[in-house]
């Protein structure tokens, strides 16, 4: 199994999962381009994961469904998204080809928000992933579109209860500018500093910094750190108060990084 992300937009990535048959599924498919780029080179898409009803995730469903009208594609349980073959929600199971997916539902950008896990991928790494869209990123969390502090929180607690080598997949190339935010709130995580530094180097080459994993993500990510002390502390310098709890922490958080600007 090889896993791709290919690039759309200004800063999307489409992932893919392929087989060494050149089976492949995509995830949040916003733009079909790539997607029909992807097939022109070899890949054979036998189906579609989608996390959330956003345009830069669904826009490209009509163009590819026309390409392939028998593609399976799996979606939430959202009227907006208005193309899908299947509607699946939390605790359910995804079957595509060889993979295996269990549903996640990790509300808090958008209401019926859901992630794709599977433990058991097929490759080398003997580690799983994660598709978790815009919930969670690499050095961050998504805005608070449709849900509230309590939810987002909770949906990335579930997500960092999986496995820490999980891969986390998600959906944007943010980690450079998420990093300096990161490093504002935790500038004396030695592990932080030295993944900001990874991250320069990486986008200096012009290359992705994803997909991450969950231990880093835990280690590293501000949004996954609300108990930490440091984080803790940076938050009631803030606010004047000790906050009371990860909620408090986390809504603070979200709130400066709303306005932050590197």
């Amino acid at each position: 199994m090889r896993l791709l992300a290919l690039p759309a937009f200004d800063d999307n990535y489409i992932w893919s999962m392929v087989g060494d048959d050149g089976r492949a599924l995509f995830v949040d498919p916003g733009d079909a381009e790539p997607v029909l780029t992807a097939a022109a080179e070899g890949l054979r898409p036998i189906g579609i994961l989608i996390t959330h009803h956003h345009a830069d995730h669904i826009g490209g469903l009509a163009q590819l469904q026309e390409h392939w009208p028998d593609l399976p594609i799996h979606a939430p349980q959202d009227a907006r998204i208005g193309i899908a073959t299947h509607r699946v929600g939390g605790g359910d199971a995804v079957q595509v080809g060889d993979w295996r997916f269990d549903v996640l539902e990790i509300p808090g950008h958008t209401r019926s928000h859901i992630a794709f896990y599977s433990d058991r991928i097929g490759d080398d790494s003997g580690e799983g992933l994660v598709f978790c869209g815009d919930t969670l990123f690499s050095l961050g969390c998504g805005r608070l579109f449709e849900g509230t502090p309590a939810q987002m929180l909770g949906s990335l607690e579930r997500l960092a209860a999986l496995p820490g080598g999980t891969r986390v997949c998600c959906t944007h190339e943010y980690t450079a500018g998420n990093a300096a935010f990161a490093l504002t709130v935790d500038p004396d995580n030695p592990t932080l500093r030295e993944r900001a530094a990874a991250v320069r180097g990486l986008r200096a080459a012009s290359k992705p910094t994803l997909p991450s994993t969950l231990a880093l993500e835990i280690a590293t990510n501000p949004f996954l750190r609300c108990d930490s002390p440091a984080v803790r502390d940076t938050i009631a310098n803030r606010l004047g108060h000790m906050p009371a709890d990860g909620i408090e922490t986390f809504a603070e958080l979200r709130r400066w990084k709303d306005v932050f600007r590197a």
